[in-house]
């Protein structure tokens, strides 16, 4: 009945676009394919697919098999990929997926002793995600999640390893330079620049300005932290970063980070993992490190 090759054939044939270009990919004849579809749903009464003139598309049975293939083939080639391992004497892959922009400088101050405490596990970083990050944790697109803002489900575990405070980035120059903290309307009249981030997601918005109904004069995205940096230093915005990461940008631009209300943003990076994979040594080396690395 239904196998792998079969999810596999669904799942390709949708990204290629063609039973052609997918029996390419798969390395069999595109006869061969259609063959073994056709073979499917007549054994399942139901169509995979309506044939539009050269075009193909799902029928309801078809999404859900192609639902199934996006879920299942992530997770038997990881346990495939990890069979192959243990046979060969190796540890593993530590796949990390990052769901926080500024996250990525202080990953890198883990990974490098991790990798020299851990020689034989290989470190992957995954910055995008086909589902967001639960689903990737889910799907098994990655092994662990760092992520300031945790969803905790049945089946995830997610760990406090770090503490740091949210804070409005200026000029030196500026007038809210010297402020013991900003208020929401000194925003009003500001450009404000984050990360390309949906603002129900951004802590400056949803613990900052949304409450008192407050919005900035302009908001602009921007990808990369060096960037953002910079564009503040030269007076074209503010910006909402970690402390930690501020402190290290002041050494070399003259910016200043200044408290969000007078008790602050406080935030925690959290890794999250699958708690089928907790006892993993090499993951909770990770999170033992991230932790005394805090």
């Amino acid at each position: 009945m239904l196998e792998r090759i079969h999810l596999a054939i669904v799942q390709e044939v949708e990204k290629q676009g063609s039973l052609t270009a997918a029996a390419d990919v798969l390395c069999v004849t595109q006869s061969a394919l259609s063959h073994s579809m056709k073979k499917l749903e007549q054994q399942l009464g139901t169509d995979i697919w309506l044939r539009e003139g050269r075009s193909l598309r799902l029928t309801q049975a078809g999404q859900y098999v192609l639902a199934v293939a996006n879920r299942v083939l992530p997770q038997l080639d990881l346990a495939e990929e990890r069979l192959r391992q243990f046979a060969q004497g190796e540890r593993g892959t530590l796949r990390i997926g990052m769901e926080c922009h500024p996250c990525y400088q202080w990953l890198l101050k883990i990974v490098s002793p991790y990798l020299a405490d851990w020689p034989d596990v290989e470190v992957d970083v995954k910055q995008k995600f086909q589902f967001g990050g639960i689903g990737a944790l889910f799907g098994y697109e990655i092994d662990m999640l760092v992520t300031p803002d945790p969803l905790h489900k049945p089946g995830l575990h997610f760990e406090p390893v770090f503490d740091y405070e949210q804070v409005l980035v200026v000029p030196f120059d500026h007038p809210l330079a010297g402020a013991a903290h900003v208020k929401p309307k000194h925003l009003t009249n500001e450009v404000l620049i984050t990360y390309p981030v949906p603002t129900d997601r951004l802590d400056i918005y949803t613990q900052f300005l949304m409450p008192a109904g407050i919005a900035p004069n302009r908001h602009k995205t921007i990808e990369t932290t060096d960037i953002m940096m910079q564009m503040v230093a030269s007076g074209r915005g503010v910006a909402a970063l970690p402390r930690w990461l501020v402190q290290e940008y002041a050494r070399r631009m003259d910016v200043v980070a200044v408290r969000l209300g007078p008790k602050g943003i406080g935030k925690q990076i959290h890794l999250g993992v699958r708690e089928a994979d907790t006892n993993i040594d090499y993951l909770q080396a990770f999170i033992e490190l991230a932790r005394r690395s805090a």
